[in-house]
C-alpha cells in the first residue's frame, strides 16, 4: 500500500511493490516520482526525513537527510546593517537554499535497505519527466496565482510556464526534459552525479550567477544520517517516531504523555473541553520547541527529559480545565540537569510489513523559487527553517532562540514528523503530513482519534482539526466545529480563529485483522492510497 500526496506518483510506488520491491524501494521511486508531479513540494532539490521498520528483526532506523547550511554560511548572514532581520534574504533567491539532501538520502536508504536495482526504483520518473505529466487544476491554480514570484527566475518561468510566461491549464501535458536527463544521470551514475558531477556543475554555476552560497566544498561535505527514533508510550500503544533535527517526533510524544493524564475519550472528539485540553498541551510543547529543539549535531537536544512521563506530569499539573493560559505567561521549561508550506509526506507499508515513511521539503510553494537552467528542479528555501534573530518568528510564525541559529554545516529545525504506532508489536498507522508549523498537530490528532475516539484511518483523518502554537496565542479551527464549541472556548479565555485553509495532508498506511489499509486526506487535490494492482483509495 502507497499513500502519497499525488495517485500518479502512489501508483509508481504499487509499481514497484509489484515488481517485487520492498518498501524502500518503493518509497525511493514514489520520492523521484514527486519530484515531478509535485514539483512544489516533491523534489531533488530539497531534503527531508525518512522512517524504516523492518518487520523481520522488528528494526526501526531513522534517516536524516535534511538540508544543510553550506560551508560559508554565517550567524548573521540574514540581519541588515541595522542588525534587524532581513526576510527576503532567508526566504527567496539563492541566499535562501540549503544544500539539498533528498538525492543522497535516498541513495543511502536504497543501497542499504532496498532489493530492486537502483536504475529500476527511478526509472518510473525519469519516464514521467520524459513522456509528460497532466497538469493538474490546483498545479495550473498555484502557477496562475504565484506568476510573478516564479517568473522573476527565467529558468523557474521556462520550466513551469509556456513560452512568455503563460500558465499551464489543467489538462495540458507538462513534459519536463532537463529534469528527465537529470534523473537519467542520478540512474546511472547514482548519488556522485548530483553532488560531484554533472549536476553538481550546474548547481555551483547558478549559484555563482546569483550571490548563492552553494558551492563544491558544500555538496560534496554532505552526508545523510542514520538516528536513534524517538520512542513513546501511549494507553498501551508503542509509538515509534523522528528525533531532531525534527521537532515533531519528540514534542508529539510530549503532548500525548500529558494528553494520557486525562481522560480524552471521555471528553469527546470535538467537544470544547476536548479542544481545550489539545490546545494547553500544544501550547506547552510549542513553547519547549522555541528553546529546547535544534540539530543534535551542534546542540544538546534534552529528548529523554522532554518526553519522559515524568515531566508530562509537572505540566498536566499546570493545565486549568476551566481557564486558559496567556502564552505571555508560559515560558519553556527548564531541565533539571547539572551545569555542564509545501512539504510533502507519503507512506509505504509491503506485504512482508515493512515500512517506510517520508517526509521532505523545499519549505515554500517552489521553494526559493530558483530553478537550475539544465537540471529542471527548483532549490528549497529551508535557511528560513533556522533562527535569523533570536525572537523573531519565521514564516511559520514559530518563534526560536540560540540552538537554532544559522552555523555551517548545521541542519535547520524541523516540524515535519513522520510516525509509526504499534499494538502488541503491530503496526496500527504509519502517518505524516505537509503543513509547517501544523504537520505536529495534524500528526497528534490522527492519533488521539485513532485510540481515543476509536475512528477508523479515514474517519480520523478527515475530521476538523485545530491548532496552537504558543505563539500567536490562539487556536486555530478548521470549519466543522460547532459554533457552540467556539463560544464556550471563548469563555474560558481563548481566541478562536476559523481559518479557510486546511490543515496538512495526512497520508497514512496500516494493517489491522489481516487487511492492509491507506487513507489519504482529501485536504489537498490528487493524493490516493494505491495497493499494487488496485487503483481503489479507502
Amino acid at each position: 500500500m502507497v499513500a502519497s500526496q499525488n495517485r500518479w506518483s502512489s501508483e509508481v510506488g504499487a509499481e514497484i511493490l509489484a515488481q517485487g520491491g520492498n518498501a524502500v524501494d518503493a518509497a525511493v521511486a514514489t520520492g523521484f516520482s514527486l519530484a515531478v508531479t509535485l514539483p512544489r513540494a516533491g523534489n531533488i532539490g530539497g531534503g527531508g526525513f525518512m522512517l524504516v521498520h523492518d518487520a523481520a528483526s522488528g528494526e526501526d532506523v531513522a534517516i536524516d537527510f535534511r538540508e544543510m547550511a553550506p560551508v560559508r554560511a554565517t550567524r548573521d548572514m540574514y540581519l541588515d546593517e541595522n542588525g534587524d532581520v532581513d526576510p527576503t534574504r532567508s526566504k527567496f533567491g539563492h541566499l535562501a537554499a540549503g544544500v539539498p539532501g533528498t538525492v543522497a538520502g535516498l541513495w543511502h536508504a536504497h543501497q542499504k535497505y532496498g532489493k530492486l536495482p537502483w536504475a529500476q526504483v527511478v526509472e518510473p520518473a525519469m519516464r514521467q519527466a520524459r513522456d509528460g505529466i497532466p497538469v493538474s487544476y490546483d498545479m495550473a491554480l498555484l502557477l496562475t496565482r504565484n506568476k510573478t514570484r516564479y517568473c522573476a527566475n527565467e529558468a523557474t518561468c521556462g520550466y513551469f510556464y509556456k513560452p512568455g510566461g503563460v500558465p499551464y491549464a489543467p489538462n495540458d501535458t507538462l513534459v519536463q526534459s532537463d529534469l528527465a536527463h537529470t534523473l537519467e544521470l542520478i540512474a546511472e551514475q547514482g548519488v556522485d552525479a548530483f553532488y560531484k558531477g554533472e549536476i553538481a556543475e550546474l548547481i555551483i554555476a547558478e549559484m555563482e550567477r546569483g550571490g548563492g552560497l552553494i558551492d563544491a566544498a558544500s555538496l560534496a561535505a554532505y552526508k545523510p544520517v542514520e538516528r536513534d527514533v524517538v520512542r513513546g508510550t501511549y494507553r498501551g500503544y508503542d509509538i515509534v517516531s523522528m528525533p531532531p533535527p525534527s521537532s515533531g517526533g519528540v514534542h508529539i510524544v510530549q503532548m500525548l504523555n500529558v494528553l494520557e493524564r486525562f481522560p480524552v475519550a471521555q471528553l469527546g472528539y470535538g467537544s470544547a473541553d476536548g479542544l481545550h485540553l489539545l490546545a494547553e498541551a500544544m501550547r506547552l510543547a510549542y513553547a519547549d520547541r522555541s528553546q529546547h529543539l535544534a540539530d543534535p549535531d551542534y546542540y544538546d537536544v534534552p529528548v529523554a527529559w522532554l518526553t519522559s512521563k515524568e515531566y508530562a506530569q509537572q505540566l498536566a499539573a499546570t493545565i486549568d480545565m476551566e481557564q486558559a493560559k496567556r502564552s505571555e505567561d508560559v515560558a519553556p521549561g527548564v531541565e533539571p540537569r547539572p551545569e555542564g508550506i509545501d512539504t510533502t509526506h507519503y507512506s509505504v507499508i509491503d506485504a512482508d510489513g515493512n515500512v517506510a515513511l517520508v517526509n521532505y521539503t523545499i519549505n515554500f510553494s517552489f521553494g526559493s523559487g530558483v530553478a537550475v537552467p539544465g537540471a529542471g528542479f527548483v532549490l528549497n528555501n529551508e535557511m528560513d527553517d533556522f533562527v535569523a534573530k533570536p525572537g523573531v518568528a519565521n514564516a511559520f510564525g514559530l518563534m526560536g532562540g540560540e540552538a537554532n541559529a544559522v552555523a555551517a554545516g548545521k541542519r535547520p529545525l524541523s516540524s515535519m514528523s513522520p510516525i509509526m504506532v504499534f499494538k502488541d508489536g503491530d503496526l496500527r498507522l504509519a502517518s505524516g503530513s505537509p503543513g509547517g508549523s501544523v504537520i505536529i498537530t495534524s500528526v497528534l490528532q490522527l492519533i488521539v482519534n485513532v485510540i481515543d475516539h476509536d475512528m477508523n484511518l479515514a474517519e480520523a483523518t478527515l475530521a476538523p482539526r485545530m491548532h496552537h502554537q504558543w505563539y500567536p496565542d490562539r487556536i486555530i479551527i478548521e470549519s466543522g466545529f460547532s459554533p457552540d464549541t467556539v463560544r464556550l472556548l471563548e469563555a474560558k479565555g481563548h481566541t478562536v480563529m476559523q481559518t479557510p485553509n486546511k490543515m496538512g495532508s495526512l497520508q497514512t498506511v496500516g494493517y489491522r485483522d489481516g487487511t492492509f489499509l491507506g487513507a489519504s486526506d482529501t485536504r489537498r487535490p490528487n493524493a490516493a492510497a494505491i495497493a499494487p494492482g488496485n487503483s481503489q483509495t479507502q
